[in-house]
């Protein structure tokens, strides 16, 4: 078994010695097994990678800090609370908010001791951080725009990530002196031997992520989750049934064939009734049959890989009193990234912001978090954060919207129409400084990339049709980079994997077309791809349809893409110029 197994059978429902170590002042961080249970609490720890070179030099020990998230199902938040996180990130955290890829929230460079009023403050806002990381099911995502000719999900996904959270006390008692939020979790049992009867002493193997997608708008990528969830309906629009996807999953390892990426097949539909039920046995089936022996082998996609579907669904439907019908087929139209002004349903409007790399910040030139800030607080809008790290103003009365948007033009916010279209469906992980697995730079990276990249298709006359772009600094996925168009992944310091032949509706993986690229590099690697893709695409063919028409193989061969990998060095070559 790995060791973070034993960490978690020996931890007493995820307690372990949190208690002590996050009371000890000697110290501002916790122990190596300390930081695999604090995950299930909401948080990483981390330390500042751009100064752990001088404080070494300097006989210090690491800059330690924590990254906080919370789990936010469907990314809805009300004005209060959305204004109750604005708060925190002034008073414990860098003076950022980052909205996640799966919508939730993260605060970063959060000490170990304003953790507790962090989390507390959450709490009174009704919101949580109880499962946004960890092995358990994370936030629960959901197409989040409240248009007029759809249903909305977000009540879906709030009430299935109230039934899958794990139920132990700890949380509360560490956080919140025992004070339960009866809205945030289904109640724990009082049976000592059964805290937590879905997960079980030793939770999952490893993450398990769920998402709801609107019926042919696949904006959550919903193949990429261990269960995506689709709508289907009747002729008046009506939801009779979900047609289910499992084993979903973009993590793997560099040089490591066994790992790698996987979209997500269907299993079966099941009335709407029946869904919890479904998930929660689909959960359990990861549980008592995924690897616990190699964790980057312990994700469902690999199970499902393995057994088959059919093997996969006889098993679920051992553990359920009905079994499923025949999967529907989900037809996709569009993608859509629901920035710019729409109608709501109710009649009022709503106003999808880009967000640069999901970082809610104020910088020189752009006061983007105080011009949020002072429209929530103006009109008392609802803030919801979508998959594609932006966010929507919503309840905006209709004569509001003049000022709404004065508002954020005066703090030099860039609204939608002047937004390069290559830059407004770009994605960035965190990555450096803060993530210890980065290997690369991709949130820092991304304006002087996109700047280069859009001057290149600018030239080319690209614009409307530009490509989607996704970057992260290592090969973890959490950005979605093999369900893209071009997907940039981080391979080693300012050296990165380039992936074409996704497609823009996420239904379709990429390939590898150039390896241990520089960053600056890419920009000179693409344009001739995209200037033959311009020149030779049949009618209104995407570049994600074009490259894999074609072929990545015959791509990379027409454009001598190896002459722009960095050959890698030997060991002993590495270790005698060090």
């Amino acid at each position: 078994m790995a060791d973070v197994e034993r960490i978690k059978a020996e931890s007493d429902w995820l307690a372990g010695d949190l208690a002590a170590e996050l009371a000890d002042r000697s110290s501002d961080g916790v122990s190596k097994d300390a930081t695999q249970l604090i995950k299930f609490h909401g948080m990483y720890q981390q330390d500042d990678r751009d100064v752990r070179r001088e404080r070494l030099q300097a006989g210090l020990g690491k800059a330690i800090t924590m990254m906080v998230r919370a789990s936010i199902p469907g990314g809805v938040t009300t004005a209060e609370q959305y204004l109750a996180c604005d708060r925190l990130a002034d008073e414990v955290a860098d003076g950022t908010l980052r909205i996640t890829t799966r919508q939730g929230l993260q605060w970063h460079k959060v000490g170990k001791f304003d953790v507790k009023q962090l989390i507390r403050t959450l709490n009174a806002s009704e919101l949580t951080t109880i499962a946004a990381c960890g092995d358990v099911s994370r936030n629960v995502m959901a197409c989040t725009a409240p248009l007029p000719d759809r249903d909305d999900l977000t009540p879906w996904a709030r009430d299935l990530a109230r039934a899958v959270r794990p139920r132990t006390r700890s949380y509360w008692d560490l956080w919140l002196d025992g004070e339960r939020s009866v809205s945030a979790v289904e109640e724990a049992s009082d049976d000592p031997d059964d805290l937590d009867p879905l997960y079980g002493p030793t939770y999952l193997p490893r993450k398990f992520k769920i998402g709801f997608a609107h019926t042919g708008d696949n904006c959550v990528d919903a193949y990429t989750n261990d269960v995506g969830i689709v709508p289907v309906r009747d002729d008046a629009g009506g939801i009779v049934a979900f047609t289910l996807l499992v084993g979903g999953g973009l993590g793997m390892t560099h040089n490591k064939p066994a790992t790698f990426p996987r979209l997500a097949d269907p299993l079966g539909d099941v009335a709407p009734e029946r869904l919890t039920d479904a998930v929660k046995a689909i959960i359990t089936v990861q549980r008592d049959h995924g690897d616990r022996t190699d964790r980057k082998h312990a994700r469902m996609k690999y199970l499902v890989e393995e057994w088959g579907v059919e093997r996969f669904r006889a098993t679920v439907e051992e553990r359920l009193p009905f079994r499923f019908d025949p999967p529907s087929a989900p037809v996709w139209d569009r993608t859509s990234d629901h920035l710019g002004w729409h109608e709501q349903a109710d009649g009022a409007l709503f106003l999808g912001v880009h967000v640069p790399s999901g970082r809610i910040q104020d910088t020189d030139g752009v006061r983007l978090r105080t011009a949020i800030r002072e429209v929530v607080t103006t009109h008392g809008l609802g803030v919801r954060f979508t998959a594609a790290q932006n966010l929507l103003l919503c309840d905006v009365p209709v004569d509001a919207r003049g000022a709404v948007e004065a508002t954020l033009r005066a703090h030099g916010v860039t609204l939608t129409g002047d937004l390069p279209t290559v830059t407004r469906k770009a994605l960035a992980c965190p990555a450096l400084p803060t993530c210890g697995l980065a290997l690369a730079e991709a949130e820092r990276a991304m304006p002087d990339f996109l700047a280069d990249l859009d001057a290149r298709m600018d030239a080319l006359g690209i614009d409307g049709d530009a490509p989607q772009i996704r970057v992260t600094g290592c090969p973890n996925g959490c950005a979605r980079p093999y369900s893209t168009e071009i997907g940039v992944v981080g391979r080693g310091k300012d050296h990165y994997t380039v992936h074409l032949g996704g497609d823009d509706v996420g239904t379709r993986l990429n390939e590898v077309f150039a390896d241990r690229v520089g960053l600056a590099q890419v920009g000179e690697l693409l344009e001739p791809v995209l200037t033959a893709w311009y020149a030779e695409r049949d009618g209104g063919e995407t570049f994600g349809d074009w490259t894999d028409r074609v072929g990545v193989t015959a791509l990379r061969a027409r454009f001598d893409a190896a002459r722009f990998e960095h050959q890698r060095q030997p060991a002993a070559a590495r270790k005698a110029r060090s």
